[in-house]
Protein backbone atom coordinates (compact mmCIF):
# COMPACT_ATOMS: atom_id res chain seq x y z
CA UNK A 1 0.00 0.00 0.00
CA UNK A 2 1.57 3.39 -0.74
CA UNK A 3 1.32 6.14 1.64
CA UNK A 4 0.16 9.37 -0.07
CA UNK A 5 -1.08 12.50 2.05
CA UNK A 6 -4.79 13.43 1.56
CA UNK A 7 -5.55 15.32 -1.43
CA UNK A 8 -4.91 18.93 -0.22
CA UNK A 9 -7.85 20.56 -2.39
CA UNK A 10 -10.21 18.58 0.08
CA UNK A 11 -9.28 20.81 2.94
CA UNK A 12 -10.35 24.24 0.94
CA UNK A 13 -14.05 22.78 0.88
CA UNK A 14 -15.40 24.81 3.54
CA UNK A 15 -13.59 27.73 2.53
CA UNK A 16 -15.38 27.24 -0.94
CA UNK A 17 -18.53 26.78 -0.12
CA UNK A 18 -17.90 30.24 2.66
CA UNK A 19 -17.18 31.87 -0.73
CA UNK A 20 -19.64 30.41 -2.78
CA UNK A 21 -22.15 32.47 -0.66
CA UNK A 22 -21.18 35.77 -1.25
CA UNK A 23 -23.81 37.87 -2.95
CA UNK A 24 -22.04 38.51 -6.13
CA UNK A 25 -20.50 35.06 -7.03
CA UNK A 26 -17.28 33.56 -6.09
CA UNK A 27 -14.20 34.67 -7.09
CA UNK A 28 -11.75 31.61 -7.60
CA UNK A 29 -7.89 32.39 -7.71
CA UNK A 30 -7.53 29.21 -6.21
CA UNK A 31 -6.33 26.49 -8.59
CA UNK A 32 -4.35 27.79 -12.03
CA UNK A 33 -6.85 26.66 -14.73
CA UNK A 34 -7.11 28.54 -18.11
CA UNK A 35 -10.50 29.91 -18.18
CA UNK A 36 -9.93 31.78 -22.00
CA UNK A 37 -10.81 29.37 -25.51
CA UNK A 38 -8.77 27.00 -26.90
CA UNK A 39 -7.07 29.00 -29.49
CA UNK A 40 -8.70 28.48 -32.86
CA UNK A 41 -5.49 27.09 -34.27
CA UNK A 42 -5.31 24.12 -31.74
CA UNK A 43 -9.12 23.79 -32.33
CA UNK A 44 -8.91 23.44 -36.13
CA UNK A 45 -6.04 21.04 -36.15
CA UNK A 46 -7.78 18.73 -33.44
CA UNK A 47 -11.07 18.57 -35.77
CA UNK A 48 -8.64 18.03 -38.62
CA UNK A 49 -7.51 14.65 -36.95
CA UNK A 50 -10.71 13.82 -35.38
CA UNK A 51 -10.76 10.62 -37.69
CA UNK A 52 -8.19 8.72 -36.59
CA UNK A 53 -9.18 4.77 -35.90
CA UNK A 54 -5.55 3.74 -35.59
CA UNK A 55 -3.09 3.67 -32.29
CA UNK A 56 -1.21 7.08 -32.17
CA UNK A 57 2.64 6.94 -31.72
CA UNK A 58 3.77 6.49 -28.14
CA UNK A 59 7.08 8.95 -29.35
CA UNK A 60 4.52 11.45 -31.10
CA UNK A 61 4.58 12.12 -34.46
CA UNK A 62 7.50 13.38 -36.46
CA UNK A 63 5.12 16.87 -37.11
CA UNK A 64 4.98 16.98 -33.17
CA UNK A 65 8.35 16.43 -31.96
CA UNK A 66 9.77 18.77 -35.05
CA UNK A 67 7.28 21.42 -33.90
CA UNK A 68 8.61 21.51 -30.19
CA UNK A 69 11.81 21.25 -31.02
CA UNK A 70 11.26 24.33 -33.00
CA UNK A 71 9.86 26.21 -30.45
CA UNK A 72 12.40 25.27 -28.13
CA UNK A 73 14.93 26.78 -29.98
CA UNK A 74 12.80 29.99 -31.51
CA UNK A 75 11.82 31.29 -28.41
CA UNK A 76 14.13 29.54 -25.61
CA UNK A 77 17.38 29.23 -27.35
CA UNK A 78 17.72 25.65 -26.87
CA UNK A 79 18.64 22.96 -29.53
CA UNK A 80 17.02 19.35 -29.42
CA UNK A 81 16.70 16.71 -31.86
CA UNK A 82 13.06 16.05 -32.39
CA UNK A 83 14.13 12.46 -31.65
CA UNK A 84 14.76 12.98 -28.18
CA UNK A 85 11.00 14.99 -27.64
CA UNK A 86 8.83 12.74 -26.09
CA UNK A 87 4.42 13.56 -26.03
CA UNK A 88 3.17 13.23 -22.35
CA UNK A 89 -0.52 13.19 -21.20
CA UNK A 90 -0.19 16.20 -19.07
CA UNK A 91 3.10 17.28 -17.18
CA UNK A 92 1.37 16.05 -13.88
CA UNK A 93 1.10 12.67 -15.42
CA UNK A 94 5.11 12.73 -16.07
CA UNK A 95 5.73 14.51 -12.70
CA UNK A 96 4.16 11.83 -11.02
CA UNK A 97 5.73 8.81 -12.43
CA UNK A 98 8.62 9.71 -13.28
CA UNK A 99 10.81 8.50 -10.61
CA UNK A 100 9.00 4.97 -11.13
CA UNK A 101 9.98 5.17 -14.86
CA UNK A 102 13.63 6.10 -14.57
CA UNK A 103 13.74 2.93 -11.60
CA UNK A 104 13.89 4.77 -8.34
CA UNK A 105 12.82 3.31 -5.37
CA UNK A 106 12.82 1.95 -1.99
CA UNK A 107 15.66 3.68 -0.33
CA UNK A 108 16.21 6.71 -2.81
CA UNK A 109 15.79 10.16 -1.67
CA UNK A 110 14.14 12.35 -4.51
CA UNK A 111 15.26 16.11 -4.25
CA UNK A 112 12.32 18.53 -4.14
CA UNK A 113 12.07 22.32 -3.36
CA UNK A 114 11.42 23.26 -0.27
CA UNK A 115 8.10 24.94 -1.63
CA UNK A 116 6.86 22.69 -4.42
CA UNK A 117 4.08 21.70 -6.34
CA UNK A 118 2.61 18.32 -4.26
CA UNK A 119 3.09 16.15 -7.00
CA UNK A 120 6.72 16.05 -6.69
CA UNK A 121 6.54 14.76 -3.25
CA UNK A 122 3.62 12.23 -4.39
CA UNK A 123 6.06 10.88 -6.96
CA UNK A 124 8.69 9.88 -4.98
CA UNK A 125 6.29 8.43 -2.94
CA UNK A 126 4.40 6.02 -5.62
CA UNK A 127 7.89 4.82 -6.25
CA UNK A 128 8.69 3.60 -2.75
CA UNK A 129 11.62 6.57 -2.27
CA UNK A 130 11.33 9.27 -0.13
CA UNK A 131 10.68 13.12 -0.79
CA UNK A 132 13.76 15.37 0.66
CA UNK A 133 12.48 18.75 0.38
CA UNK A 134 15.22 21.77 0.46
CA UNK A 135 16.50 24.73 -1.45
CA UNK A 136 20.13 23.63 -0.27
CA UNK A 137 22.16 20.22 -1.89
CA UNK A 138 25.18 21.00 0.47
CA UNK A 139 23.52 19.45 3.26
CA UNK A 140 23.09 15.81 1.51
CA UNK A 141 26.92 15.65 1.78
CA UNK A 142 28.18 12.16 -0.45
CA UNK A 143 25.01 10.52 -0.45
CA UNK A 144 23.55 9.07 -3.82
CA UNK A 145 20.71 10.79 -4.86
CA UNK A 146 19.38 9.46 -7.90
CA UNK A 147 16.44 12.23 -8.86
CA UNK A 148 16.49 16.68 -8.36
CA UNK A 149 13.76 18.64 -9.29
CA UNK A 150 14.07 21.93 -10.05
CA UNK A 151 11.23 24.01 -10.87
CA UNK A 152 11.38 27.97 -12.58
CA UNK A 153 9.57 29.75 -12.69
CA UNK A 154 8.11 28.32 -9.26
CA UNK A 155 4.79 26.86 -8.63
CA UNK A 156 3.57 28.48 -6.35
CA UNK A 157 6.03 31.43 -5.75
CA UNK A 158 6.92 32.72 -9.07
CA UNK A 159 10.61 32.55 -8.38
CA UNK A 160 13.28 32.49 -11.01
CA UNK A 161 16.13 30.57 -10.82
CA UNK A 162 19.30 32.32 -12.27
CA UNK A 163 21.12 30.49 -14.91
CA UNK A 164 24.58 30.62 -12.48
CA UNK A 165 21.88 28.33 -10.03
CA UNK A 166 21.53 26.04 -12.30
CA UNK A 167 24.68 25.79 -13.29
CA UNK A 168 25.60 24.66 -10.10
CA UNK A 169 22.75 22.53 -9.56
CA UNK A 170 23.88 20.63 -12.95
CA UNK A 171 27.74 20.51 -12.07
CA UNK A 172 26.52 19.43 -8.17
CA UNK A 173 24.17 16.29 -10.16
CA UNK A 174 26.84 15.14 -12.75
CA UNK A 175 29.37 14.64 -10.02
CA UNK A 176 26.92 12.02 -8.37
CA UNK A 177 25.45 10.87 -11.19
CA UNK A 178 21.82 12.48 -10.21
CA UNK A 179 19.18 12.96 -12.99
CA UNK A 180 17.95 16.37 -13.00
CA UNK A 181 14.29 17.17 -14.05
CA UNK A 182 13.64 20.74 -14.60
CA UNK A 183 9.89 21.48 -14.96
CA UNK A 184 9.49 24.49 -16.87
CA UNK A 185 5.86 24.64 -17.51
CA UNK A 186 5.74 28.57 -16.27
CA UNK A 187 8.88 29.53 -18.78
CA UNK A 188 7.00 32.08 -21.21
CA UNK A 189 5.34 33.64 -18.32
CA UNK A 190 8.54 36.10 -17.44
CA UNK A 191 7.51 39.22 -16.48
CA UNK A 192 10.30 41.18 -14.36
CA UNK A 193 12.95 37.98 -14.70
CA UNK A 194 13.29 35.57 -18.16
CA UNK A 195 13.09 32.42 -16.98
CA UNK A 196 16.27 29.92 -18.47
CA UNK A 197 15.85 26.48 -19.39
CA UNK A 198 18.03 23.75 -17.61
CA UNK A 199 18.74 22.89 -21.59
CA UNK A 200 20.62 26.26 -22.37
CA UNK A 201 23.96 26.13 -22.90
CA UNK A 202 24.96 28.79 -20.37
CA UNK A 203 23.43 26.25 -18.07
CA UNK A 204 24.55 22.99 -19.69
CA UNK A 205 27.74 23.68 -21.14
CA UNK A 206 26.05 22.57 -24.38
CA UNK A 207 25.09 18.89 -23.38
CA UNK A 208 21.69 17.15 -21.91
CA UNK A 209 23.25 14.31 -20.20
CA UNK A 210 21.60 13.79 -17.32
CA UNK A 211 19.15 16.65 -17.95
CA UNK A 212 15.22 16.28 -18.62
CA UNK A 213 13.12 19.42 -19.23
CA UNK A 214 9.48 19.70 -18.87
CA UNK A 215 6.94 21.47 -20.52
CA UNK A 216 3.62 21.87 -21.02
CA UNK A 217 0.87 23.55 -22.82
CA UNK A 218 -1.51 23.96 -20.72
CA UNK A 219 -1.38 27.60 -19.52
CA UNK A 220 0.72 29.14 -22.55
CA UNK A 221 -1.78 27.83 -25.11
CA UNK A 222 -5.15 26.87 -22.78
CA UNK A 223 -4.70 23.24 -23.23
CA UNK A 224 -5.25 22.13 -20.10
CA UNK A 225 -8.01 19.94 -21.01
CA UNK A 226 -6.02 18.55 -23.68
CA UNK A 227 -3.54 16.56 -21.20
CA UNK A 228 -0.60 18.21 -23.41
CA UNK A 229 3.27 18.11 -22.42
CA UNK A 230 6.37 16.83 -23.45
CA UNK A 231 9.45 15.88 -21.93
CA UNK A 232 13.30 16.51 -23.77
CA UNK A 233 16.74 16.34 -22.75
CA UNK A 234 19.02 13.33 -22.38
CA UNK A 235 18.84 11.15 -25.76
CA UNK A 236 19.42 7.98 -23.29
CA UNK A 237 17.22 9.19 -20.88
CA UNK A 238 14.10 10.02 -23.53
CA UNK A 239 14.49 6.87 -25.27
CA UNK A 240 14.48 4.78 -21.64
CA UNK A 241 11.26 6.98 -20.98
CA UNK A 242 9.98 6.07 -24.63
CA UNK A 243 10.68 2.37 -23.75
CA UNK A 244 8.69 2.14 -20.44
CA UNK A 245 5.67 4.19 -21.64
CA UNK A 246 5.47 1.95 -25.04
CA UNK A 247 5.02 -1.10 -22.69
CA UNK A 248 2.92 0.65 -20.64
CA UNK A 249 0.08 2.41 -23.14
CA UNK A 250 1.24 5.75 -21.91
CA UNK A 251 0.36 7.31 -25.07
CA UNK A 252 -1.00 11.15 -25.88
CA UNK A 253 -4.38 10.42 -28.38
CA UNK A 254 -3.29 11.16 -32.27
CA UNK A 255 -5.70 14.38 -32.40
CA UNK A 256 -4.21 15.96 -29.30
CA UNK A 257 -0.74 15.55 -31.00
CA UNK A 258 -1.94 17.37 -33.84
CA UNK A 259 -3.32 20.03 -32.21
CA UNK A 260 0.00 20.20 -30.01
CA UNK A 261 1.85 20.57 -33.08
CA UNK A 262 -0.43 23.30 -34.40
CA UNK A 263 -0.09 25.86 -31.03
CA UNK A 264 3.82 24.96 -30.92
CA UNK A 265 4.04 26.42 -34.43
CA UNK A 266 2.29 29.50 -33.27
CA UNK A 267 3.88 32.33 -30.90
CA UNK A 268 0.70 34.89 -32.17
CA UNK A 269 -1.69 33.16 -30.32
CA UNK A 270 0.35 32.71 -27.46
CA UNK A 271 1.30 36.29 -26.92
CA UNK A 272 -2.11 37.57 -27.05
CA UNK A 273 -2.84 35.05 -23.92
CA UNK A 274 0.23 36.59 -21.94
CA UNK A 275 -0.88 39.82 -22.71
CA UNK A 276 -4.17 39.00 -20.83
CA UNK A 277 -2.33 37.69 -17.88
CA UNK A 278 -0.43 40.44 -17.58
CA UNK A 279 -3.30 42.93 -17.48
CA UNK A 280 -5.00 40.66 -15.28
CA UNK A 281 -1.69 40.50 -12.74
CA UNK A 282 -1.40 44.29 -13.26
CA UNK A 283 -4.48 44.77 -11.22
CA UNK A 284 -4.22 42.34 -8.66
CA UNK A 285 -1.18 42.59 -7.36
CA UNK A 286 -2.20 46.59 -6.49
CA UNK A 287 -4.98 46.00 -5.09
CA UNK A 288 -3.60 43.13 -2.52
CA UNK A 289 -0.79 45.34 -1.74
CA UNK A 290 -3.26 48.06 -0.97
CA UNK A 291 -5.52 45.60 1.26
CA UNK A 292 -2.41 44.95 3.50
CA UNK A 293 -0.60 41.93 1.17
CA UNK A 294 2.73 41.89 0.87
CA UNK A 295 4.04 40.15 -2.69
CA UNK A 296 7.34 38.23 -2.41
CA UNK A 297 9.15 36.41 -5.47
CA UNK A 298 6.53 36.52 -8.19
CA UNK A 299 8.45 37.83 -11.08
CA UNK A 300 7.16 34.78 -13.31
CA UNK A 301 4.38 32.79 -14.00
CA UNK A 302 0.94 32.46 -13.00
CA UNK A 303 0.55 33.44 -9.12
CA UNK A 304 1.25 35.73 -7.05
CA UNK A 305 2.66 34.77 -3.24
CA UNK A 306 1.89 36.61 -0.62
CA UNK A 307 1.81 37.45 2.89
CA UNK A 308 0.15 39.41 5.53
CA UNK A 309 2.05 37.05 8.64
CA UNK A 310 -0.83 35.83 9.56
CA UNK A 311 -1.20 31.95 9.81
CA UNK A 312 -1.93 30.37 5.81
CA UNK A 313 -5.78 29.71 7.27
CA UNK A 314 -6.80 32.81 8.71
CA UNK A 315 -5.47 34.63 5.47
CA UNK A 316 -7.52 32.35 3.30
CA UNK A 317 -10.32 32.29 5.53
CA UNK A 318 -10.76 36.15 5.45
CA UNK A 319 -10.51 36.45 1.66
CA UNK A 320 -13.60 33.51 1.65
CA UNK A 321 -15.69 36.25 3.89
CA UNK A 322 -15.58 38.62 0.86
CA UNK A 323 -16.40 35.74 -1.93
CA UNK A 324 -12.16 35.17 -2.66
CA UNK A 325 -10.85 31.90 -2.65
CA UNK A 326 -7.31 31.34 -2.42
CA UNK A 327 -4.80 28.09 -1.87
CA UNK A 328 -3.18 27.90 1.29
CA UNK A 329 0.71 27.97 1.35
CA UNK A 330 0.95 25.02 3.42
CA UNK A 331 -0.24 23.42 0.46
CA UNK A 332 3.38 23.23 -0.70
CA UNK A 333 5.07 22.77 1.90
CA UNK A 334 5.88 23.94 5.80
CA UNK A 335 7.61 26.94 4.56
CA UNK A 336 4.93 28.33 2.88
CA UNK A 337 2.82 28.44 6.18
CA UNK A 338 2.58 31.94 6.57
CA UNK A 339 1.62 32.73 2.74
CA UNK A 340 -1.10 32.33 0.44
CA UNK A 341 -1.04 31.57 -3.61
CA UNK A 342 -3.82 33.48 -5.87
CA UNK A 343 -3.96 32.85 -9.18
CA UNK A 344 -4.58 35.66 -12.19
CA UNK A 345 -6.03 33.05 -14.16
CA UNK A 346 -9.59 34.35 -13.35
CA UNK A 347 -11.16 36.03 -16.10
CA UNK A 348 -11.31 39.71 -16.73
CA UNK A 349 -15.06 40.31 -14.91
CA UNK A 350 -13.72 38.31 -12.19
CA UNK A 351 -10.63 39.64 -11.61
CA UNK A 352 -12.25 43.03 -11.79
CA UNK A 353 -14.84 41.88 -8.58
CA UNK A 354 -11.46 40.85 -6.63
CA UNK A 355 -10.30 44.32 -7.21
CA UNK A 356 -13.34 46.05 -6.03
CA UNK A 357 -13.87 43.74 -2.65
CA UNK A 358 -9.71 44.08 -1.90
CA UNK A 359 -11.26 47.88 -1.49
Amino acid sequence: MIGLPDFPWDRLVPYKKRALAHPGGIVDLSVGTPVDSVPAVAREALAGAADSPGYPLTHGTERLRGAAAGWLARRHGVTVDPADVLPTIGSKELVAWLPTLLGVGSGDRVVIPALAYPTYDVGARIAGATPYATDGLLGLGPERVPLVWVNSPSNPTGRVLPAEHLRKVVAWARERGAIVASDECYIELGWEERPISILHPDVCGGSHEGLLAVHSLSKRSNLAGYRAAFVTGDPALVARLLEVRKHAGMIVPAPVQAAMAAVLDDDEHADAQRDLYAARRALLRPALEKAGWRVEHSTAGLYLWATDDRNCWEQVQALAEIGILVAPGDFYGHAGSSHIRIAVTATDERVNAAVLRLQ
